[in-house]
């Protein structure tokens, strides 16, 4: 599978099954799958969910947004529970305007889901981590 490094944004090839096993860059030798959501800009953005083979599930938020603040611990839990599975990443709708009207984000937040560069779904308003964990199992499969 081909991973994006959210440190150097170098590719990365890693066979499936040691997705698992916290895979290294082998550019800059950082772990690839953090357990964290990782933020991207707009200069990085396109890359991630092209080049990544692994789901990218966004969360478009912004730091005035009281549900976005309280949704955010629960999105790094999902993030460490299902990290190698998918690739969790957050973006700031006012320090990344264009990505916003680009994906029609109309109300945060909102998570798009990505699939080989294509979203596949969305769904907008905060949600428990329970709910959140079972929603992204869904749709990563």
């Amino acid at each position: 599978m081909q991973v994006v490094c959210p440190h150097c944004q170098g590719l990365n090839r890693s066979p499936a099954e040691r997705l698992q096993d916290n895979p290294r860059c082998g550019k800059c030798k950082q772990g690839l799958l953090p357990s964290h959501p990782i933020e991207l800009n707009q200069a990085a953005f396109g890359r991630f969910v092209q080049k990544s083979d692994l789901p990218v599930i966004v969360d478009f938020w912004a730091d005035w947004c009281g549900p976005c603040k309280m949704m955010a611990p629960a999105f790094a839990q999902v993030a460490s529970q299902l990290q190698g599975k998918a690739i969790f990443a957050k973006v700031d709708t006012e320090a990344n305007p264009a990505l916003s009207q680009q994906y029609a984000i109309r109300s945060i937040p909102s998570l798009l889901v990505f699939k080989q560069g294509r979203e596949v779904t969305r769904q907008a308003g905060a949600m428990p981590a329970g709910q959140l964990l079972q929603w992204a199992q869904q749709v990563i499969g």
